[in-house]
């Protein structure tokens, strides 16, 4: 496969994801703002570029896989890919930003010619190795074809509308991760002080309408109290807090993911940022022994 792409950010998520493109063939150069994250790739025969700008030079396809949206915003200005793409190449952020940095991207880029979608990914680090995430599009239609071939080696891509369209659906994806985490937590917080085995608790309720992704993993994490990040808690309360901003803009009151909200705030505030997101169950301990106390 002849096409070019260039990935900035080979992170948690990112690093898998390149691994993927290189196993289907495509011409990959990389650039993290921490060399270090890149060896693997360049290992595996992924080109290394020392700025955004000089990785993203003579590219079909630019991917950025970064922490926020102020990240993608200062690569694509302070970091000169914006200058740096050639007229014709696709951007494709598949980081987890506020619609409206989305959309401000997207015009920026339309500027120069360049076409963009935000493409917001959900499966976690399991799913950028297996090539299973669930990609949501944002994007012209043109745009979203042409990407295909390179989603196909990430997983399974849906286009969900304009510019935008893609970074809000990821928030509607958080919100349900979010606030399922939190029931999740809470369930098996009174299984145990019922009386109930929770661990039993849990596959008892398997396979019935509670059934769900977080009961199954991150339930399971739960129990074991292993929350070594698959996603970080510091990153479902940003997408939560994005979330929030939206529904005021839109004039929507969401009490849901406004608690969960302030559940992840005070956990984080404790400690918990760099713990994967299903140690909520963590902060409503907290929560409980407080209110014992």
């Amino acid at each position: 496969m002849n096409d070019k792409i260039a990935l900035l950010g080979t992170g948690l998520m990112g690093g898998p994801m390149g691994q993927r493109l290189l196993d289907a063939g495509f011409q990959l150069t990389v650039w993290n703002r921490s060399p270090h994250k890149t060896d693997t790739l360049r290992q595996s025969g992924a080109r290394v570029a020392k700025t955004p700008a000089q990785a993203v030079a003579g590219s079909d396809f630019v991917l950025t896989m970064l922490a926020n949206g102020p990240a993608v915003s200062d690569v694509l200005q302070a970091g000169g890919v914006a200058q740096a793409m050639p007229a014709g190449a696709l951007f494709i952020d598949m980081s987890s930003i506020p619609p409206d940095t989305a959309r401000e991207h997207a015009a920026l880029l339309a500027e120069r010619g360049i076409a963009a979608l935000d493409a917001p990914v959900s499966g976690g680090v399991v799913g950028a190795a297996a090539g299973t995430l669930a990609i949501m599009a944002g994007g012209s239609p043109e745009a979203f074809t042409r990407a295909r071939p390179v989603f196909a080696a990430l997983g399974r891509a849906t286009r969900v509308g304009p510019a935008g369209a893609g970074a809000l659906a990821k928030l509607a994806n958080q919100m349900i991760v979010g606030i399922t985490i939190g029931a999740v937590a809470e369930a098996l917080l009174l299984a145990e002080a019922g009386g109930a085995d929770p661990a039993a608790v849990r596959e008892a309720i398997r396979g019935g309408f509670a059934e769900s992704r977080v009961l199954e993993l991150h339930g399971a994490r739960m129990l074991a109290r292993d929350f070594e990040p698959g996603a970080h808690s510091s990153t479902q309360l940003k997408d939560m807090a994005s979330a929030l901003r939206a529904a005021e803009a839109a004039g929507l009151q969401l009490p849901l993911t406004r608690n969960v909200h302030e559940l992840y705030s005070r956990f984080i505030q404790s400690g918990g940022a760099s713990l994967d997101h299903s140690a909520l169950l963590l902060a409503l301990e907290q929560l409980n022994a407080r209110n014992s106390s």
